[in-house]
């Protein structure tokens, strides 16, 4: 009987985390699974709202550690998780992405002999002003097995010099949760509530410091929304964060004037599914949502100057288009002409993934 630790920090982590659980839950003669909440990221409302729509169990430990600057955030988590590693003397301990949470308790379960295995690793963006990409990259060295999501990861892990032998190909573990409810998101009543229409809306997740802290980058950002606007409404669920800063930036009379542009407030995994999967089109700066557009073949406009996830681009429907107000219209207007729904099909986004986690873990 394996005992695993099943780390979650921020609500991205429990869409790979849940598939991985629910694997290890049907081979419960075989493994243990705990579920330990760093609370990286908490929102007592949004948070219960994830658990329930993912059929994530409850967590079995809560840490607690809250919002605090990266290097403050990073250490609480070691201090409190460590704790837990002692007591617990797990077998595995599993981290997921590319968050505060995955690296500290990574460092912990190294300086304490326990084998860590890190789900999604080998995603690179070269860009290292991205404290995800410090990370990723840390936790990928220092990790006992890397599962990865496509074989360019898999590339840039051997170029790093790791070990063949530490790597294990097996797949994208979000979509696994993303086959798994989305029968479940197209009962969602959110299209209806917010009186939009199948393929006739954008949607646009904006959350990334460096495009909603600095003035001049959203503000082209802005022109750019307002622009597309006036030719397909854009349902924006904003981020708390996001919101305060277009406050403070003074911005709140534009995205007001803006008739086509919509301001709403966070939504849970189900209807946040069930209204991307129904749109024309997706503006973005998150990793995840590259990825599921891509296998649902929606267009992606991604509001960044790269991607760790260059598969979305080469096999999928991502296209980088930066913060460059005409850069970002031209090429939504070269998506909206299209007429043809894109046929995309990525090796091992098959709704497995976590499957085949699971026995590597065995």
């Amino acid at each position: 009987m394996l005992k695993v630790i099943n780390v979650v920090g921020a609500r991205p982590n429990f869409m790979k985390v849940a598939p991985i659980v629910a694997a290890m839950k049907r081979r419960e003669r075989e493994f243990t699974p705990l579920v330990v909440h760093t609370g990286q990221h908490y929102d007592a409302a949004m948070s219960d709202a994830f658990f329930a729509d993912l059929d994530l169990p409850e967590p079995d430990v809560y840490l607690g550690v809250g919002s605090a600057s990266h290097a403050a955030q990073t250490a609480a988590v070691m201090e409190r998780f460590e704790p837990v590693l002692n007591k617990e003397k797990p077998d595995w301990v599993l981290v997921v992405g590319d968050v505060n949470s995955t690296l500290a308790c990574a460092l912990v379960c190294v300086k304490l002999g326990v084998k860590v295995a890190h789900v999604e690793a080998g995603l690179r963006s070269r860009d290292r002003t991205m404290p995800e990409e410090i990370n990723r990259l840390l936790t990928d060295q220092i990790a006992d097995l890397l599962f990865t999501p496509s074989a360019d990861a898999d590339q840039n892990l051997i170029a790093e010099g790791i070990p063949a032998e530490r790597i294990r190909l097996v797949g994208n573990v979000m979509i696994d949760s993303l086959y798994k409810h989305l029968e479940r998101a197209r009962r969602s009543q959110i299209k209806n509530q917010l009186g939009l229409t199948q393929n006739s809306y954008a949607v646009l997740t904006l959350h990334r410091p460096s495009n909603v802290d600095d003035p001049a980058t959203f503000g082209r950002i802005l022109e750019a929304l307002e622009s597309i606007s006036d030719r397909l409404p854009i349902v924006f669920p904003v981020h708390p964060r996001t919101r305060k800063t277009i406050a403070e930036l003074g911005f709140g009379e534009r995205f007001e004037k803006a008739n086509g542009l919509r301001l709403i407030d966070p939504l849970g995994y189900l209807d946040f599914l069930s209204l991307y999967s129904g749109a024309r089109l997706v503006l973005t700066d998150s990793g995840g949502i590259q990825e599921e557009t891509s296998v649902l073949g929606i267009p992606c406009l991604t509001l960044r100057d790269n991607t760790e996830r260059p598969i979305t681009q080469t096999l999928g429907t991502n296209k980088i288009v930066g913060t460059d107000p005409d850069k970002i219209v031209a090429a939504d207007t070269a998506a909206l002409d299209e007429t043809a729904k894109p046929t995309v099909s990525i090796p091992l986004w098959d709704g497995h993934t976590a499957e085949r986690i699971v026995a590597a873990l065995g």
